[in-house]
């Protein structure tokens, strides 16, 4: 990548407190309140969002219901005996 490149801006650096801090420009702003940031072996910063891992529910949400062709078969199970006689 070099300055030429569409999705390459420049961003100025300040102090925030102790540590160094980069201006980020409004077409590159992350969602959430934190981003990964990595150093690779040339020196190269990469800064990544971290992306926030669904809940159960909200996994669950994101599902269709099941249709009368998703239903269990009925289980013949006469030839079982009832749960009071079964000694574990």
């Amino acid at each position: 990548m070099n300055a030429h490149d569409k999705d390459v801006r420049t961003a100025s650096l300040f102090r925030n407190g102790r540590s160094q801090a980069v201006r980020i420009p409004k077409e590159f702003e992350f969602e959430g309140d934190e981003v990964l940031i990595s150093r690779d072996d040339a020196g190269k910063l990469t800064i990544e969002p971290i992306r926030k891992k669904p809940t159960l529910l909200e996994v669950l949400a994101t599902l269709e219901p099941l249709g009368p062709e998703d239903q269990f078969p009925e289980i013949d199970d006469s030839d079982l005996l009832p749960l009071d006689d079964v000694k574990l």
